[in-house]
């Protein structure tokens, strides 16, 4: 879909995000993902809202890359 609307459904919303709705659910539940919003009685998800959610799971983006991260976690090469 090259036009992702402003205001997603579960389904689409998932779909957005390439998890599957029950994906999508437990990532909402835990709290990585933002709560819907009720529109027209039913659940939708803002998209502007997902993509801070993603950006912040990303974090900085001045982090040097994972294979970094992993070498100062765990102090061996990666």
């Amino acid at each position: 879909m090259a036009d992702w609307p402003r205001a997603m459904k579960r389904a689409t919303a998932a779909a957005y995000l390439d998890l599957s709705e029950a994906a999508f659910e437990r990532e909402v539940a835990s709290g990585r993902l933002p709560l819907p919003v009720k529109l027209g009685g039913r659940d939708h998800w803002n998209r502007s809202a997902i993509d801070e959610a993603i950006d912040r799971l990303n974090g900085p983006t001045d982090t040097p890359d994972w294979r970094q991260r992993a070498r100062e976690r765990y102090g061996k090469a990666a």
